[in-house]
Parts: C-alpha cells; structure tokens; sequence
C-alpha cells in the first residue's frame, strides 16, 4: 500500500491534520492502534484560539449543533448556559475569555464527540481510517518512510506521529522527551451524583486536595475530578473504580458526596515534558506525541489541534511541490515556543493547588494580582492562547504581521462575505482593499479577494495564511512591496517540483 502521509493516531489531533491535508488533494491513512474510536474524554471543552480556527474551516457549526444535544437542544445553548469562571490554578477572576466577534468562547464538548466529528469530516474528505492497526515500527530513507503495523506495511513520503504522550513514533525515530516526572495522581470520570445541588462545585481546594465538580445542567451525568497529592500512581494504568474516586473525593472534602454510575473513568498525572525536535528528516510529530503536561484549563487538546493546523498546510506544500526552502522547518520553530510556554504555565499553576498551607500566602498574592486588570489579562490571553504571534520575517513588518487575522467583514461584488469564509478550503488568501489591484502572479497557491472594509479604512493589503495567521500586511497609505517577497517565502514560486514517489489522492 502506497500514499502520500501516514498519521498514526486516530484522535482529535491526527484527525484535524488528515483533514488539512486532505483539503489539498494530499493522500492519507490514518493508522489507530485501538479497535475503535475511544469513548474516554479528558477534555470537555474547546476554547480560545481553537474556535476561530474551526470557524476558518466552517466547522464550528457541527461542534455547536453537537452542544445543543448535549444539553437537552433548543437555542443558541452557548449564549444560555453560564460560562465557567477563568481561572489560573483555581483562582477565579481572570479576564472574560477573550473570543472573536460573535463566535462563543467555549464550546462544551468532550473529548470523544471531537474526534468523531473530526473523523467524519477527514473521511468526507477521502482520508482513509484504520482501527486495529499499531504502528509498530518504520523505516526511514532518503525518498520517504515504511511504515509496519501488524502484519502490513505502507509507504508513504511523510510520516506524523499523533500518537500520544508514549508515542512509538517518537521513540523509534529516537526524538528524547525532556522534561519532569509526574508527581501526583489525578481520578477522573462521569457519575450520577446523589444530590447536585450539595456537591462542591467548581474548584475547590482544602488541606487534604483538590476537586473539580461540574454538575450537568440537565440532569445528566456529571463530570468530577479527584486530585491526590501523596504521589503518583503506583499502577496508572490501571481502571478507575467508582469506590476509588468516590473515596478520594470524599477524603478531600472529609464527607460524604454520594455518587453512582461511573463511566469514562481515568487516572493520570502532572507529567509535563516536550519532544526536543518535532521533526527527524520524514517523520513530524504533532499533539500529546509532542509535548505533554497537567490538564489544567483545558490547554492539552487545544494546543495539539493548533499543531495540525500550523502543520497541514506546510506538509501539503511540501507533498505537492511547491513549499519554498525551509517551510516545513517553520512548523518546529514556531510551535515548540508555544508548547514550551504551556509547559510552564501549567506547571505553575500544579505548584500553587498544591493543599501544602504553606502555599496559602503565594496564592493570596496571585489572587491579590490577577485583580490587577493587565495581569488577569495576560493570564488569560496566556490560557487563551490569544498572546499567541509568530515572529514576523522582517523586524520592521506591520503590527498584524505574525498574528492572528482579525475577523474582518468584507464588502465584495457578491456582499458582504466574513474573512474566515473564504478561508474553508484551506488555502492562503491576499485581501486587497481600498482600490488595491493584484499581482498577476499573486494566485497561483492563494485566492485574490478584492473588497472594502469599513471598519478597518487603515489596511491596504493583508496576506493571511491558511491557519489564519497574517503573513504580510500593509497600510492602506503604505507600500506593498514587500508583498511579492512574502507571497514566495511562504507560498512558494509558480514553479511546481514534483516529490518523488508521491501518490496524490
């Protein structure tokens, strides 16, 4: 078996990369060690950078449709339900979270339904899945990569491993995994509590640990997480029982919390390390195969799907034959800042719920900080990943330049049209406003719109990337001379080289 890009994992991650990849016609088997989809959720919402990201592809409204059956339909059920309060290690009162224009700022779906949905548009798309199918081994050369699972094999140009924090991906191509051991022990799952409306909900920290409660609106199962800071488990891998997290949760609050019904139970810890390379020749890794770290405010699945989508395109490129020097490397430089920067957030944010009373006084101050208005907004922008800006190739680039694009409404021949619309399929796009006429040579890997924008008289040109990012921009009294420097850097020229051996779907 042949194609262009083996991913092996079938989560969320890999999902949103074979979709990527696919919108640019590149093959792709996805490749899942497990029998079937898993059913397990530690995330259990989306937030910040993320939503936007799913608006780009037009895919933010399966993720909405799917909240509004999770709590019993009806309505713009994101307006309606209360949005939990930010918080830097349980500490409330971090800015609202930052959202663009109308879209909502967290969508409350777990883990498992994210995948699904993913998996179904990677196949609407022609990506090829594969359950039972462990990525055991790979042979790397010169023109590409073998990769074994089981009995079989496939060879492919490129191969990403999106195969989570015990990545055989990762540990074959000999990528070390720096960082810190896991020092505690975290219970998770869903249960039926007894009485909703008594259990501590939310946060809560006392001298025995930690819990994190989220009664369902409608009744139905809740989420509750157990923290332990004895130290970690002797034996993560093993199941979670009902009478271990009720147990736990009853030793943290030293009384009794009934609950039944335990389902999607999980055990894992603070672990927090990260890949020194996320390439090695034809082999990339993306998500928890990547970097690793505490599950607090809800960063690990959002990070990873930002990875797939700073990846697609640039992988694509390369497959198809038009990637300037040096594009794939930028996916390395550009997110393993990122990911280090989580690490240590998180990290932080694990020291201070620690239940030592030593620690009482640190987080007083923090508290006492976050209201300070630019703190809790640093912090939240920080959880948000809204602070997140790629460094501009020229120093003396437009401000937007690097950042993420504004969501601009566009007065076009046909109306008015969103950015973010003409962005879902995956490629680049040159946005000349105010009069501004194209380049000839300006589309041959990116759409030319031409339009006005009301609300933003100051631009003049804006070059935004296909994971949303602006590539160049320029006033609209400035030159756009460094337009035709930024379209080849990251575009590529019109020339097309063909990889060899590729197998284009």
């Amino acid at each position: 078996m042949e194609t262009d890009v083996v991913i092996a994992g079938a989560g969320p991650v890999g999902l949103l990369l074979a979709a990527e990849l696919r919108l640019h016609g590149v093959g792709v088997v996805v490749l899942e060690r497990l029998a079937r989809p898993d059913e397990r959720s530690r995330a259990q919402a989306l937030h910040g950078r993320t939503i936007p990201t799913l608006d780009l592809r037009g895919l933010l409204g399966r993720f909405l449709a799917e909240q509004r059956k999770l709590n019993g339909g009806g309505g713009d059920s994101h307006r309606k339900r209360p949005l939990p309060k930010a918080h830097f290690a349980g500490i409330t009162g971090l800015a609202a979270p930052p959202h663009e224009g109308a879209l909502p700022p967290v969508v409350f779906v777990p883990q498992a339904v994210t995948a699904r949905l993913l998996a179904d548009r990677a196949r609407e798309l022609g990506a090829e899945i594969r359950y039972g199918a462990e990525v055991t081994d790979f042979t790397q050369y010169e023109s590409g990569v073998t990769v074994h699972f089981g009995w079989s094999e496939v060879r492919a140009l490129f191969l990403v491993g999106c195969d989570g924090s015990r990545s055989v991906v990762r540990e074959h191509a000999g990528i070390a995994f720096e960082g810190t051991a896991a020092t505690l022990t975290t219970l998770a799952g869903e249960v039926t509590l007894g009485d909703a409306a008594a259990a501590p909900s939310g946060w809560r920290r006392t001298p025995r640990g930690c819990t994190v409660i989220s009664p369902h609106p409608a009744g139905g199962p809740s989420r509750v997480v157990a923290i332990d800071f004895a130290g970690p488990a002797a034996h993560p891998g093993e199941p979670v029982t009902l009478a271990e997290l009720r147990s736990l949760v009853e030793h943290v609050h030293d009384r009794e919390i009934p609950m039944t019904g335990l389902t999607g139970g999980q055990r894992y810890g603070d672990a927090a390390r990260q890949a020194t390379a996320y390439r090695h020749g034809r082999v990339l890794l993306a998500g928890d195969a990547a970097h690793v770290h505490y599950p607090v405010g809800g960063q690990g699945l959002n990070v990873g799907l930002q990875d797939a989508v700073n990846l697609g395109w640039k992988l694509a490129a390369e497959v198809r034959g038009h990637a300037p020097d040096g594009l794939l490397d930028t996916y390395q430089a550009e997110r393993h800042p990122v990911a280090a920067a989580v690490l240590r957030l998180t990290r932080a944010q694990v020291a201070l719920l620690n239940p030592d009373e030593r620690l009482d006084p640190v987080r007083e101050l923090v508290a006492e900080l976050i209201g300070f208005a630019v703190v809790g907004r640093h912090l939240a922008d920080q959880v948000s990943a809204a602070n997140v800006a790629y460094p501009p190739l020229d120093r003396h680039a437009h401000p937007l330049t690097g950042r993420f694009a504004p969501d601009l409404v566009l007065v076009t021949a046909d109306g008015e049209r969103r950015l973010a619309e003409f962005l879902h399929g995956g490629r680049g796009v040159l946005v000349l406003l105010g009069g501004h006429r194209p380049d000839p040579a300006a589309g041959q890997h990116v759409d030319v719109v031409t339009a006005d924008c009301p609300e933003r008289t100051d631009l003049g040109v804006l070059l935004v990337r296909p994971d949303g990012y602006v590539a160049f921009a320029a006033g609209a009294a400035e030159s756009s001379g460094g337009l035709e420097t930024a379209l080849r850097q990251w575009f590529g020229t019109s020339e097309t080289r063909q990889e060899s051996g590729a197998h284009h779907g």
